[in-house]
């Protein structure tokens, strides 16, 4: 750290962030010792590492830190030396011995009894496994730390910063915030100097100009007679001059642009580049201390287990990899518990009686991907049925017919678990639900894959970094707007002859599944959908059976762009997520898919659709007539609508006379039926409204209501109301009778 500013640093501080970084190499060190007890190489790291702490402390004169360090340094010198022999015993204490001097770092100032207690305890456990493993013959020493039948891999290198001057990396604290705020300036940046390109293609058509210009004055002087005015004559050589002085000034300027342009470019792209690499980690950091938890949790369990960690140099965006962190950590403690079997039973099977489990980072096509597989049983999918069944989640005919792929989709949901029993460790139902949500979170995926008596595989999806998203720019009315590639199922262009009404409702088939079919002009409050069009642009988002198809006007490409958030005072954006710059500096929004969609289901479940059904509903047939039916009862509403949509008209719904409002004022009805008593504004003042409005006062409105008292039926016709009808009184032929009297036959 010797580059960062440590002034404002107490001694303790310094310590704290010593013992930080040289746990790690400690505990890397002992992990790799359990496998094999005499690696000389990592027995010198141990063994330096406990000497660097030992006098850390003596220099900020933490006595009982010297006496634990000074321990350690000795056990591993006699270990050294070849006087013992480590064995699990021993790095459990060593283990232990470094949990002792966080603790001590971290409440310095404790009574002295207390911590000469902790003191002798570890001591004595130290010098109690030194004397095990003497008095133990031979062949037990070989048991307790006998290698797994196949060569494990090479241990990981720990580089500590500072420990030498190999690295000659310096430090240097910047918050998050200025990372994010640097590397949306180095966007822009980058941004502003693509705007140079279109700037010199225009310099390039000027040259054309000028060149077809100098073409138009050769003719002129070749189409001169040869008695033309001399005067005439000169002029013309005078502007063929001052034209050949400006092409030459203007070749150079587009020559020195070229170079401009092509060093801002550069430069933009290399700053860019170098801001977005400030936010990345080595996938590494942020999981090492995952190797011990896996070690720890298979001692308590009774389990022998290895975790491997590979491509641990791989980069990752930093939120992300602290996101990670909780659920890595279900994921791994579930394949202890879960996967890994017993020793015996491992070795009943062929199988080495320690455990492998491999954490795995790799970039693919663009993508981060994490795999967490191990080497266990595999998911028992009778079991997993009967799971589901006991919980209610499914019929036993179902679940007989689930394929395995829908069957291990289970496991993500809430509160869902194959444990009867709850422990310290699993069983609790919180877990892979998690794991799904953060993943979502972040515009990513979980697959799990599983093998009887082979092992389970997870593999996580997920964005390189949060700060640039691959996305499908699509255009909205006349103004772009991006999709995440991640959150895509498919784009196409949807053949109108494609779309079927089911239930009143737009769809088309997509693979074995009907998915439902509506406009983003609609979801965004966005005019109208283009008519006419033999193909729609169609993007299908979501997943499973919770998919839907969005049509747009306009497919514009893929981009890369950089994700701005947008200004905290907004808050929540209503179907939008953040903002981005485009090429020519132009901004463009992100749309939250998951927001989209649950705006989409709304629409549909309150029987709002209505551009694309109007215009499936005109292409295959005359037009319907239109009523718009306003109840806050659902019952009241579902039962008239259906009448009179049996009866053959095609009915919109709304749930209060507000809604009823903004309907009549951005569609086209025939007729409008209300009730009388709603929220937000009732019917009576809703008629008032519809025959006050220039351009609705003819649209024939009927109220339709439980009260029939004289003077509430005079009230309502002194509104404005056509027809009023009493809700108790009717029945289907005195609806349709009223319906047809104000509008005609459907």
């Amino acid at each position: 750290m010797s580059g960062e500013d440590l002034s404002d640093f107490s001694m303790l501080d310094l310590f704290r962030a010593e013992l930080a970084s040289q746990s790690q190499a400690f505990t890397a060190g002992l992990l790799a010792l359990e496998r094999d007890p005499t690696a000389a190489a990592h027995l010198e790291a141990c063994m330096r590492a406990a000497h660097s702490l030992k006098g850390a402390a003596r220099i900020i004169d933490l006595s009982p830190a010297v006496q634990i360090a000074h321990e350690m340094e000795e056990c591993l010198v006699a270990a050294q030396n070849g006087k013992i022999r480590l064995s699990r015993a021993h790095i459990d204490t060593l283990l232990q011995g470094i949990d002792l001097l966080a603790a001590i770092a971290a409440g310095a100032g404790e009574p002295e009894a207390q911590t000469k207690g902790r003191l002798e305890a570890f001591a004595q456990s130290l010098h109690r496994a030194s004397d095990e493993t003497d008095l133990a013959p031979p062949d037990a020493v070989a048991a307790d730390t006998e290698p797994p039948p196949e060569a494990p891999p090479a241990p990981l290198e720990t580089t500590i910063p500072g420990a030498d001057g190999a690295t000659g990396e310096r430090m240097v604290r910047v918050t998050a915030d200025s990372l994010n705020r640097l590397l949306g300036l180095a966007g822009e940046s980058l941004m502003s100097a693509r705007r140079l390109r279109p700037f010199n293609d225009g310099l390039l058509r000027l040259r054309r100009i000028q060149t077809e210009l100098g073409k138009s004055f050769e003719d002129l002087r070749a189409a001169m007679p040869a008695d033309a005015d001399d005067r005439a004559a000169q002029a013309l050589v005078t502007a063929q001059l001052k034209l050949a002085e400006g092409q030459a000034l203007l070749a150079q300027r587009l020559d020195e642009m070229d170079t401009v342009d092509r060093r801002a470019t550069d430069l933009a792209n290399r700053l860019y580049d170098e801001t977005l690499a400030s936010r990345m980690r080595p996938f590494e950091d942020g999981v090492r201390h995952f190797q011990r938890n896996i070690r720890d949790i298979g001692r308590a369990l009774g389990k022998a287990v290895r975790l491997d960690i590979v491509g641990g140099a791989t980069s990752i965006d930093r939120d992300i990899l602290d996101q990670l962190d909780a659920p890595l950590g279900h994921l791994l403690r579930n394949a202890v518990d879960h996967g890994i079997e017993a020793p015996e039973q491992r070795r009943a099977a062929g199988k080495p009686a320690e455990g492998l489990i491999r954490l795995e980072a790799r970039h693919n096509a663009g993508l981060l991907q994490i795999i967490i597989s191990d080497d266990g049983a595999g998911i028992d999918l009778d079991a997993l049925r009967q799971a589901t069944l006991a919980r209610g989640l499914t019929t036993a005919e179902t679940v007989w017919n689930l394929s395995e792929e829908e069957l291990l989709e289970f496991l993500f949901l809430p509160g869902f678990s194959m444990k009867a029993t709850v422990s310290d460790i699993s069983g609790r139902g919180v877990g892979l639900d998690a794991v799904q949500a953060m993943v979502r979170q972040v515009r990513g995926q979980v697959t799990v894959i599983s093998e009887p008596g082979i092992g389970t595989r997870f593999q996580l999806q997920l964005p390189l970094t949060l700060s640039v998203i691959r996305a499908l720019l699509v255009e909205i009315d006349g103004e772009p707007y991006a999709l995440p590639l991640t959150a895509i199922a498919r784009a196409l262009r949807l053949p109108r002859d494609k779309i079927e009404l089911l239930e009143g409702r737009p769809h088309f088939r997509h693979g074995e599944q009907q998915v439902g079919l509506v406009t983003a002009h609609e979801i965004l409050g966005r005019g109208e959908a283009a008519a006419g069009e033999a193909e729609l642009p169609t993007v299908v988002v979501g997943e499973g059976d919770n998919l839907y198809a969005l049509i747009v006007d306009r497919f514009l490409g893929e981009r890369e762009l950089v994700v701005r958030p947008l200004d905290p005072r907004l808050a929540k954006v209503k179907d939008v997520s953040a903002a981005a710059l485009m090429d020519d500096g132009s901004p463009v929004l992100i749309l939250d898919v998951e927001d989209l969609i649950r705006s989409m289901e709304k629409l549909v479940s309150g029987g709002r659709l209505r551009t694309l059904e109007r215009s499936v509903t005109r292409a295959g047939q005359k037009r319907r007539k239109r009523v718009l039916v306003v109840d806050d009862s659902l019952t009241v509403r579902e039962l008239e609508r259906k009448l009179l949509d049996h009866h053959g008209f095609e009915v919109e719904v709304a749930v209060d006379g507000m809604d009823g409002w903004n309907a009549v004022r951005s569609d086209t009805f025939d007729l409008v039926v209300t009730d009388v008593d709603m929220p937000r504004m009732d019917g009576i003042e809703l008629v008032t409204l519809i025959k006050r409005d220039p351009g609705l006062r003819n649209l024939p409105v009927m109220i339709v209501s439980y009260k029939d008292r004289e003077e509430d039926r005079r009230r309502g016709l002194d509104a404005g109301a056509d027809y009023y009808l009493t809700k108790g009184s009717f029945h289907d032929e005195t609806l349709i009778h009223a319906v047809v009297d104000l509008i005609g036959e459907p």
